[in-house]
């Protein structure tokens, strides 16, 4: 009998229970100890320990680990890549000589790395060309590609100019590539409407560009038609007047906060506003010419982070990485970046909460992701070492799962001989 003939292979169990030595859940300030996790289809069943093992489970025992949910990177660009050491494309330059098509193709082997890395969801803010952050989010939900959820932006919402240096004429059309370039309130709820149309989960808005400023009335206006239809927006600023009005009008998140006035802290606290740093480690300097301006500049971004922890502004992690880390993936790298929260004083348990249930609250998915608890989908990494001791044991990922299906095991072969079907 042919083999395409042969009856079907027994299916995989749909039951699956876990066991890690410890399990940090999002939630609490320490681990479980003998950690079982019993994973029925996509979601999470029960967590504790000493669990009850149904009969016909998959039982994958994964030794001494700690198993803690997918991570979330909050501040991603995983439609652009720009080689720096090698003195490659900038944005613009990918912009003109990059297809969307090309780009989102791009896309999936970053998500790909971003997902191996334990980052099971990402908030892509924008720089995806035309709307490619959509086909490559819809790619991943079909099954066609391996990678991490997607919550999509669209084109960013800007002023004139978007966030190129200034253009001739003729290649000025290249602006509405990557932007919504907007002016006046009507345009801007126009241009909300359409990201919303083009499938936008959340609305990404440039308030400033340097040399031009949204206004107050507009943000309100985007905001407005955002928060109508559901959809967070979140801001780019660079200026103290910029992160003012973001924070008048009410955005949900504050990106970069590379601008961080202390008559911001309460207002954000108060409207519950996240903020999402993106800043660097100081060991990132090293591959600087100039090391003591990139000191400086981390030395800044480390005290605005502290400032806004002490007035209790929550914070998202985010890497914003777009740039070739050399030895490292995407989403080595992004991961990597986290650990800049923790050289600014951050105890690990904030950082993992940061990457983890707040991030999850901040894209509006913390009924679904974020914690590892009964009813949420299994998203979920095993690193060795114990990150709420050491955040770097987050560069140990030795198991990932997401939406209840393995897409990492890194376990020896020896390991995995005790697995088996009860």
């Amino acid at each position: 009998m042919p083999s395409w003939a042969q009856a079907p292979a027994s299916p995989e169990p749909t039951r699956i229970a876990l066991r890690a030595a410890r399990l940090f859940d999002g939630k609490s300030d320490r681990v479980l100890a003998d950690a079982v996790m019993l994973i029925e289809g996509s979601r999470i069943q029960a967590v504790g320990t000493g669990l009850s093992i149904p009969s016909g489970t998959r039982v994958i025992d994964l030794g001494d680990v700690t198993l803690l949910p997918g991570l979330i990177d909050a501040h991603s660009h995983l439609l652009l890549e720009v080689d720096a050491e090698s003195g490659g494309d900038s944005l613009l330059s990918t912009v003109a000589q990059r297809s969307t098509a090309e780009r989102a193709l791009l896309g999936a082997k970053l998500g790909h790395e971003m997902l191996e890395a334990g980052v099971t969801t990402v908030r892509d803010l924008g720089n995806s060309g035309l709307n490619g952050d959509v086909a490559l989010r819809d790619a991943i939900q079909r099954g066609w590609v391996q990678g991490p959820r997607i919550s999509a932006c669209t084109r960013a919402l800007a002023p004139q100019g978007g966030q190129f240096p200034t253009l001739q004429p003729p290649a000025q059309a290249l602006i509405e590539q990557e932007y919504v370039t907007i002016s006046g309130v009507e345009e801007a709820r126009r241009a909300v409407r359409q990201a919303i149309s083009d499938g936008a989960d959340c609305i990404k808005v440039i308030v400033d560009n340097g040399h031009n400023l949204l206004s107050l009335e507009e943000l309100k206006v985007i905001v407005e038609e955002a928060h109508r239809r559901k959809r967070p927006v979140a801001a780019h600023t660079t200026t103290d007047e910029s992160i003012r009005i973001a924070v008048q009008a009410g955005v949900d998140s504050v990106e970069h906060a590379y601008s961080l006035p202390d008559d911001v802290l309460a207002p954000m606290a108060r409207k519950r506003i996240f903020m999402v740093p993106t800043e660097g480690s100081m060991d990132a300097c090293d591959s600087f010419d100039a090391k003591e301006r990139c000191r400086k500049l981390i030395a800044k971004a480390h005290d605005h982070l502290r400032r806004a922890v002490t007035a209790g502004v929550r914070l998202a992690a985010g890497s914003d990485m777009y740039v070739v880390m050399p030895g490292l993936t995407r989403g080595q790298a992004s991961v990597k970046s986290f650990s800049a929260y923790a050289e600014a004083g951050l105890e690990p348990v904030d950082v993992l909460r940061a990457a983890t249930v707040n991030a999850a609250e901040l894209l509006r998915m913390q009924d679904q992701i974020g914690s590892l608890e009964p009813n949420k989908l299994a998203d979920l990494l095993a690193v060795e070492g114990d990150p709420l001791k050491d955040i770097g044991a987050l560069k140990q990922v030795r198991f990932v799962m997401k939406d209840g299906q393995v897409v990492l095991d890194a376990r020896s072969q020896k390991e995995r001989v005790d697995e088996s079907t009860r």
